[in-house]
């Protein structure tokens, strides 16, 4: 995936898990699962940085 379209994407999560904290609380099981889902975001953007500075390193 782009690295742009990562970085929108985890905006999106991220403002969408800050709203969701304010009106159900940070322990609710719908801001666990939105934060398992930024996670998984962030998480896909360092392996696509690490792969991106493997590769600038091996030229």
């Amino acid at each position: 995936m782009p690295k742009c379209k990562l970085l929108t994407l985890i905006e999106q999560k991220r403002m969408e898990l800050v709203d969701t904290v304010a009106k159900t609380g940070l322990n609710s099981a719908a801001a666990m699962k939105i934060s398992k889902e930024l996670d998984t975001l962030l998480n896909a953007y360092q392996r696509e940085q690490t792969k991106r500075r493997k590769q600038s390193a091996s030229r």
